[in-house]
């Protein structure tokens, strides 16, 4: 459950920081407290979405050090090996939820436009909710709806 909440805190402070860089450092965290509680839960699509977007964060902090080219393909390859791991690590229909949620975000990330970060929070939040509702993990539903919240307050 604390791996619940510090993942919950990371994502609300990211969405509401200005500056790119910085919210996808601290958005790095979420992802990183989310992987663990998600494989303590058994929840494996998205514990392993949670390190796929870890080091698509990364990557994407640094998007000046790649042409536009080779970003552009980064891009597909981040989309690929989620649609990948939804195939691995498919547990029935629940399984597109967060998968569905990480390609809107992965998107959204890729941009440099922090509107559309804020928009991907509003999807993320969704489609992550619904995840979570399913594996009755009602402190990352909570996370997860204050997350949309937030996301919908920051794009207003």
């Amino acid at each position: 459950m604390v791996f619940s909440i510090l993942a919950l805190l990371a994502v609300c402070i990211s969405i509401c920081i200005k500056d790119r860089k910085k919210s996808l450092y601290v958005q790095s965290l979420n992802c990183f407290f989310e992987a663990i509680y998600d494989f303590l839960i058994t929840a494996f699509t998205g514990a392993i979405l949670s390190i796929i977007n870890l080091i698509r964060t990364f990557i994407f902090i640094n998007k000046n050090k790649f042409s536009k080219s080779v970003y552009l393909i980064i891009l597909f390859i981040f989309e690929g090996i989620i649609m990948i791991n939804c195939y691995f690590s498919w547990t029935g229909w629940v399984s597109l939820l967060p998968t569905i949620g990480s390609m809107i975000r992965s998107y959204c990330l890729w941009q440099s436009n922090m509107k559309l970060v804020r928009i991907s929070g509003i999807t993320t939040g969704l489609f992550y909710g619904l995840y979570y509702i399913y594996y009755q993990s009602w402190v990352m539903v909570l996370g997860e709806m204050t997350l949309l919240l937030v996301g919908i307050y920051s794009v207003l």
